[in-house]
């Protein structure tokens, strides 16, 4: 699969740009794991063109990363353009455009998923940033505004003839927001459009390895983007890489210990990259969602106090706590499954 140039393999799986998630070092922790594509947190076109120190941080990228998007969002068709040629000055593989957000500072003020209730000024945005820019643009939206309004049939085919490189659909309305399953049967109708030549990625549920397998399988996308199940998990990618290059079965699932080592490691880039204070509540999103402590027995006392750590020691010490009891509630589960075999 390729985005203009940029050749991806068979089936690639790639992260989902996610603001106060997708930083630097957990992009690199997904990439390691075997991420096709990683994306940065989305990106302000208001903020980057006011010169905004923290939105400007947003566009550092490492060669080690590649290939690297960086998405970005507004509803100032000038506003756009200007803030896509900063981007392109930082050197990404692509620039990804969002008309997808669907939470109400964004779309409430016309932007993100607040652009499909004006189709006319969506298109003309990509018009104009695809004419602006020599990179690659994509763009990632919804199925529409609500129920009464699926658009992304015809949708697909105006943003095709403005030019873009490649069509991520989200799976849901912007009135669902993250609620409901997502429909992928109307991401398939837009794959098998014979009007349709870009790649199309889907996105929305995908949390496992089976379900990534199935999203090609059954609906014929090019590539699938993962968000949410990323979270405290970023070797979800190997688990998928597994899955569509082994086979079901196909490769060793990491241990207790490795996911564990990966969280630390995750925290220690964090406090590095910043500061130990923000560097801890930049972590604590993903150790509140990692599958890893799920099931421990009376747990809640010692998540709380995971999530109240506020220095490196404290918290790494709750941490190797947890792992300790993460491992003694797998032991019984493992005997069983040893004396089956």
């Amino acid at each position: 699969m390729k985005i203009a140039n940029i050749d991806f393999g068979d089936r690639p799986v790639f992260l989902a740009p996610m603001e106060d998630v997708t930083d630097i070092g957990f992009r690199l922790l997904c990439k390691r794991f075997g991420a096709s594509m990683v994306y940065t947190e989305f990106v302000s076109a208001e903020a980057l063109v006011r010169s905004v120190k923290s939105t400007e941080r947003k566009l550092d990228i490492s060669d080690v990363e590649r290939p690297v998007g960086i998405q970005i969002y507004g509803r100032d068709p000038g506003a756009m353009v200007e803030a896509a040629k900063i981007v392109e000055e930082a050197r990404p593989d692509l620039i990804d455009i969002n008309f997808g957000c669907p939470v109400k500072k964004v779309a409430g003020k016309g932007a993100g998923a607040g652009m499909l209730r004006n189709i006319p000024l969506l298109l003309d945005i990509t018009r104009r940033v695809v004419d602006a820019v020599a990179l690659p643009v994509t763009v990632k939206t919804r199925l529409g505004w609500d129920d009464s309004d699926i658009i992304i049939g015809q949708l697909a085919e105006q943003l095709q003839d403005c030019g873009i490189s490649a069509l991520t659909i989200h799976g849901r309305t912007r009135a669902q927001m993250y609620t409901g399953e997502a429909r992928w049967e109307p991401i398939a109708e837009v794959k098998r459009n014979p009007r349709i030549r870009i790649p199309i990625i889907g996105n929305g549920d995908i949390t496992s390895a089976q379900g990534a397998a199935e999203a090609f399988s059954r609906y014929g996308v090019d590539a699938v983007m993962v968000g949410r199940a990323t979270f405290g998990r970023p070797w979800v990618f190997r688990e998928m890489r597994d899955r569509l290059d082994l086979g079901p079965g196909g490769g060793r699932p990491l241990t207790i210990d490795e996911k564990v080592d990966v969280l630390l490691e995750q925290l220690r880039i964090n406090v590095e990259r910043i500061d130990e204070y923000r560097g801890i509540l930049h972590t604590r999103r993903h150790l509140a969602a990692t599958p890893v402590f799920k099931g421990i027995p009376d747990f809640r006392q010692t998540r709380i106090e995971m999530l109240r750590a506020d220095t490196v020691d404290a918290l790494t010490a709750t941490i190797e706590r947890a792992r300790a009891m993460a491992k003694a509630a797998a032991e019984p589960q493992r005997q069983t499954t040893n004396k089956i075999q």
